[in-house]
């Protein structure tokens, strides 16, 4: 029987529930849940590649590392590192638990992690406009001051204090590429694109070089989607689907959507914001732009539902 395979993108917000649920303890119990339900599309007869945001553990990463160069003189990891350090932490939490639910199921499936860089265009025009907010918050002066000693771009952030901002490009090639399809070819249960990647460059004699930014994890899930030709883009994220006119009299929750609809919404402009479910329709869209089967949006617990048709949002070609 041939191979049906889904990228899953889980958003990074998705393992910490609350404020007072931000501990690494919380973090696996959630990634423990969220694996329950990957699980059971591997028992379902899907191969799955795992992509994963990283948001807030980079966050927490760099408020940490912020804190012991302020109070101990300890060098901060540039941003580029502290992204491969949460692929390592939150890959270790949902590798372990995927490896314990297959056991308790008696599926004899390996697991694997893949520490992955995606290059990225070094005169994409996100580089000349920094947006994504990271790291903690500053006053004035020491956020001028992080800009003259570091190169920061730091900006007001709605009253809150000062931060740092970097950009956000559009990943363009996923470097452990055949490592990867080498494992999904193996019957691996493959997590990598953590947080969209590492972001690199390729400099002018061809080499890879780390650079201060942050990637889509929606836009890396969908790039590995269409490199590796998925049957299924899934993107697991808070709502069990997604809305049209959400937050108004007009408010609509939809069960499906062509791929026509999903251009047509998100080019109003009035459906999706950005930061938030915009991200996740472009990702579907350029998935089955490239000749991708369905795309399908929903939250962790109603995967399994979903994926018989019960719930969630369907984008098809």
């Amino acid at each position: 029987m041939a191979k049906k395979v889904a990228v899953v993108a889980i958003g990074g917000n998705s393992l910490i529930k609350d404020k007072d649920h931000q501990s690494c303890q919380d973090q696996y119990l959630a990634a423990k849940e969220t694996s329950k339900h990957i699980v059971d599309m591997i028992q379902a007869g899907w191969d799955v590649v795992i992509g994963h945001g990283n948001g807030p553990q980079v966050g927490f990463i760099l408020q940490k590392a912020e804190l012991a160069e302020k109070e101990i003189g300890l060098a901060m990891a540039p941003l580029d590192v502290c992204g491969a350090q949460s692929q390592g932490q939150i890959g270790y939490m949902l590798a372990q638990n995927l490896q314990n639910e297959l056991k308790k199921r008696g599926i004899d499936k390996p697991v694997a992690c893949v520490v992955e860089q995606t290059v990225v265009d070094k005169n994409d025009p996100a580089f000349q406009n920094p947006s994504k907010p990271i790291g903690g918050f500053m006053t004035e002066a020491e956020a001028k001051a992080k800009a003259k000693s570091e190169g920061w771009t730091v900006i007001e952030d709605a009253g809150r204090g000062w931060r740092r901002v970097v950009p956000s490009p559009i990943p363009q090639e996923i470097v452990e590429l055949e490592a990867i399809k080498t494992l999904i070819d193996a019957g691996v249960v493959t997590i990598s694109v953590g947080g969209g990647g590492i972001p690199v460059i390729r400099n002018d004699k061809g080499e890879l070089e780390g650079v201060a930014a942050v990637i889509d994890k929606d836009f890396g899930s969908s790039l590995l989607a269409r490199n590796i030709k998925a049957d299924m883009l899934l993107i697991s994220t808070a709502v069990e689907k997604v809305a049209i006119n959400f937050g108004t009299p007009d408010e609509k929750w939809l069960d499906k959507m062509t791929l026509a609809e999903a251009k047509a919404y998100l080019s109003e402009g009035k459906h999706f914001k950005n930061g938030s479910m915009a991200p996740k329709i472009q990702a579907c869209i350029w998935f089955l732009e490239a000749g991708g089967k369905q795309a399908l949006i929903t939250n962790p617990e109603n995967i399994g539902r979903a994926l018989r048709g019960e719930t969630g949002t369907l984008i098809t070609a």
